[in-house]
């Protein structure tokens, strides 16, 4: 048996289901397949919340995309009359010598990011909920803030249900295939033809494109809730979402919303696996060790114990960019990969791009230094 639509979308978490939803916006016909569930809690777009910011350390040229994301994820609020992103500011400490303050700096320069650079008696007074150390500077960005992570993506693939796209959901794809005038998915249940595809499969690219010359990693992530012990930690007593450098390694969390715990986590470490087929999905002492030693030096206001867990998969690549581009032995074929844990706030933006790839073939967003053949990216076979 076999489908004939315009474009599949294969993978609907965070990118795909922003894709899905532009494509049947622009009034294509379109097929959404993913192998779990809508907004399921076994690959990278899950655990409630999201961090959305223009501090961007990582590279200033993320600043244009992250703005026009906001943009996007606001309208969907407005169309949808959904609660997806709440601005709480954005609390960051770490050395002057480090990674993340010299890079926001950089990034605030670049373009003019409402950042404000605390000292610690203002940020004591402020916020009594950290405690930084004396080497640390302080930077708040008031209209960072987070998404919900879960909400984005029911949202979208329920908008694109709605605007026409079909949406096959505990569906696995098994292979692919493309020739110059259609593109084939077999999935489990059936094969599914169309004009042009786009893969954004998260931890499972591999996978499907192993063909290509890139290397991506796939690490286990865990994220933890811990009890509040003091009421600065709330959401609604002014909290923001936090991030400590501390010796090379970066802490994060988000405030308190349930009235008693707050997610915590470490961006980065975390242990390669060699398929996310075998993710651990338990939690260790060394999982929690970590993250208990950052709060018991900088954030009194939490308790160091974890009452609640969440495991979730980072898909590295080596320079911790993302890959978005077109297939370079298919032409009807893109594909967004490798989106190293920061990538989920792109997601409304990453999908208009692909959408502009398979209807026009090119974009207009700045995407130029996520290209495959980057340097960083190639390697010998």
């Amino acid at each position: 048996m076999a489908a004939q639509t315009e474009v599949i979308v294969l993978g609907l978490g965070g990118i795909g289901s922003a894709a899905l939803y532009h494509l049947a916006a622009r009034g294509l016909r379109v097929i959404g397949l993913e192998q779990f569930g809508i907004a399921h809690e076994r690959g990278s777009s899950h655990g409630q919340t999201r961090l959305i910011r223009q501090s961007y350390f990582e590279h200033s040229s993320y600043v244009p995309l992250v703005r026009r994301a906001e943009k996007l994820w606001v309208e969907l609020e407005s169309q949808t009359g959904k609660r997806l992103l709440e601005r709480t500011g954005l609390y960051l400490a770490g050395p002057t010598s480090g990674v993340i303050v010299p890079g926001v700096l950089r990034a605030a320069a670049a373009y003019d990011i409402g950042l404000e650079r605390l000292s610690h008696t203002d940020a004591r007074s402020r916020f009594p909920g950290f405690r930084p150390s004396d080497e640390m500077a302080i930077l708040f960005e008031p209209d960072a803030g987070c998404l919900a992570v879960e909400d984005c993506v029911a949202t979208y693939v329920a908008e694109a249900s709605r605007l026409g796209a079909a949406v096959h959901s505990n569906d696995q794809a098994i292979a692919w295939s493309a020739e110059p005038d259609e593109v084939k998915v077999k999935t489990e249940q059936m094969t599914y033809r169309a004009a042009q595809l786009i893969i954004c499969a998260g931890s499972w690219t591999s996978k499907l494109l192993e063909n290509l010359r890139f290397l991506l990693e796939v690490r286990r992530k865990t994220v933890v809730w811990v009890p509040i012990v003091a009421e600065s930690m709330r959401k609604d007593r002014g909290c923001p979402v936090f991030g400590f450098e501390h010796e090379g390694r970066f802490f994060y969390g988000f405030p308190c919303t349930d009235g008693a715990t707050v997610k915590v986590g470490e961006h980065t470490g975390g242990g390669s696996i060699r398929s996310p087929e075998e993710l651990d999905r338990s939690l260790h002492p060394t999982d929690v060790e970590p993250v208990a030693d950052f709060i018991r030096r900088f954030v009194p206001g939490l308790e160091p114990r974890a009452v609640k867990h969440s495991v979730c998969m980072y898909t590295m690549t080596p320079d911790e960019h993302f890959i978005i581009d077109r297939h370079p032995e298919h032409s009807n074929v893109v594909y967004a990969a490798g989106f190293s844990g920061h990538g989920f706030k792109f997601a409304s933006v990453i999908g208009s791009v692909l959408a502009d790839l398979v209807t026009t073939g090119t974009t207009s967003e700045p995407i130029g230094f996520l290209r495959a053949d980057r340097p960083s990216l190639q390697h010998p076979r």
